[in-house]
C-alpha cells in the first residue's frame, strides 16, 4: 500500500528520490558534508535573488526557531517591531516579539483582509520610534496571499526594514529580496521546496546580519554566530541535521531540474484550480475570494450540517490514504486542503473523490 497523501502545508509529501537521499550517514565534521552544506545556501540565495546582497543561515529546528531567531538578531534591543497579523502566524510573529521583550505593535486585519499598504504607510508615518515591520507572505491559517511587493515598497520609502515570514511560499512565489529591499527571508526545508522538517533559513541582508552581534538572547539562535562559525569552518556550530540537509539537497536539485520556481509554482496553481473545482462543483464554498487566495493551502467551509465532526471526517478521508488539515479560523468552521508536495493531478482527482465521497456517506454533502 502506498504512504497517506499529505494534503497540508508541510510536512508534505515526498519524492521518492528525497526520502532515498535520506539513506545515507553523514559525518557532521566531514567536508563532504561541508559542501553539501555550502551548495544548499547557494542555492536558496540564488532562488531569493540575494547572491549579491544577503547571506543564507541555516538553522536546526522548525521554521518557527529560524522566525525566532531573525527577530532576536536583527530587531535590536532598542528597536520596534510593527507586525502585520491576519492570522495564526503573524500573532506568533508579534508573541515571539513579546518572549524578547521586543517593543511591539500590531496591525491586525481580519483573516480574509490583506493588509492595507496605505495604512502601513501612516502607520510608520505616526510612529518613527518603528524600526522592522514583520509580514507573512502567505499566511497558512487560510491561504491568504498577502501584498508584499506593496507593502516593500511602503517600508523602504519609510526608512524602516522588512523581515517577512515566507515559510509557506518561498519556492513556489516568486521573491526577490533584494529588488525587494527585504532584509530577512524565513523559511523551511519542509514546504515548497518539497524537504523534509528539520532545518529553518534566513536569508539576511549582509549588512543588517554583521551590525546584530550581541543582539540574540539565545546562544543557539545566535544567528551572526552561526554564520560566523560556517564562513571560517564550513561546518554549523552544533550538531546539524544531517539526513535532514542531504534530503533538501536532493529536493532542490529536483527543483531546479524541473524548472525551478516558475515550474513550480504552475503544478501548485494547476493543483489548486483542480481543487477548487472539484469540491466547489460537489457544493464546498471556498472561504477565501479567489483574488487573495495563494495556490498552497485552500481553506473551505465546513458544510452546513448539524451533525458535522472534522475528526470524524478526517478519519474517513485518512483511511483512504489523504490526510487533511483543521481549519484555523476561531469564528467559522472550516477545513483545509494543500496543493503543495510531490503530488500533482492524479492525487488531487483521488482527493477530492475522497473527500466528497466521505461526507456525502456521512450524510453531510448532498
Amino acid at each position: 500500500m502506498r504512504e497517506p497523501i499529505l494534503l497540508t502545508p508541510g510536512p508534505l509529501t515526498t519524492s521518492l528520490a528525497t526520502k532515498a537521499a535520506m539513506l545515507t550517514d553523514w559525518g557532521s565534521w566531514d567536508s563532504r558534508f561541508n559542501q553539501l552544506t555550502a551548495s544548499v545556501c547557494r542555492d536558496l540565495l540564488h532562488i531569493a535573488g540575494g547572491a549579491d546582497s544577503h547571506v543564507c543561515v541555516p538553522l536546526q529546528g522548525s521554521g518557527t526557531f529560524a522566525v525566532e531567531a531573525a527577530v532576536a538578531n536583527l530587531v535590536p534591543p532598542d528597536g520596534k517591531l510593527l507586525v502585520l497579523v491576519n492570522g495564526a502566524y503573524g500573532k506568533r510573529m508579534a508573541q515571539i516579539a513579546h518572549y524578547l521583550r521586543r517593543d511591539c505593535t500590531v496591525y491586525e486585519t481580519a483573516d480574509d483582509t490583506p493588509p492595507s499598504a496605505q495604512t502601513v504607510a501612516m502607520l510608520l508615518q505616526d510612529d518613527p520610534a518603528i524600526s522592522h515591520v514583520g509580514l507573512i507572505h502567505c499566511e497558512t491559517s487560510t491561504g491568504i496571499l498577502n501584498p508584499l511587493a506593496d507593502i516593500a515598497a511602503v517600508v523602504h520609502a519609510a526608512g524602516c526594514k522588512l523581515i517577512v515570514d515566507a515559510m509557506s511560499s518561498f519556492g513556489a512565489l516568486p521573491i526577490d529580496v533584494a529588488a525587494l529591499h527585504i532584509d530577512a527571508l524565513i523559511a523551511s526545508s519542509n514546504k515548497c521546496l518539497e524537504g523534509v522538517p528539520g532545518m529553518g533559513f534566513v536569508i539576511a541582508n549582509r549588512n543588517s546580519l554583521l551590525q546584530s552581534r550581541g543582539n540574540s538572547h539565545s546562544l543557539a539562535l545566535d544567528l551572526l554566530a552561526q554564520y560566523d562559525y560556517l564562513q571560517s569552518t564550513g561546518q554549523w556550530r552544533f550538531t546539524p541535521p544531517t539526513h535532514v540537509l542531504a534530503a533538501l539537497r536532493a529536493a532542490l536539485d529536483q527543483y531546479l531540474a524541473k524548472g525551478g520556481q516558475p515550474a513550480r509554482l504552475a503544478r501548485y496553481a494547476a493543483n489548486a484550480a483542480l481543487l477548487q473545482q472539484r469540491l466547489c462543483a460537489a457544493g464546498l464554498q471556498l472561504f477565501l475570494p479567489p483574488g487573495l487566495q495563494a495556490p498552497i493551502i485552500l481553506t473551505f467551509h465546513a458544510p452546513a450540517h448539524a451533525d458535522y465532526q472534522f475528526k470524524a471526517f478526517y478519519e474517513a478521508v485518512r483511511e483512504q490514504g489523504f490526510v487533511l488539515y483543521p481549519g484555523k479560523l476561531t469564528s467559522q468552521e472550516t477545513f483545509r486542503v494543500g496543493c503543495i508536495g510531490a503530488i500533482d493531478a492524479a492525487e488531487i482527482e483521488q482527493a477530492c473523490h475522497a473527500i466528497i465521497t466521505t461526507l456525502r456517506q456521512l450524510g453531510w454533502l448532498a
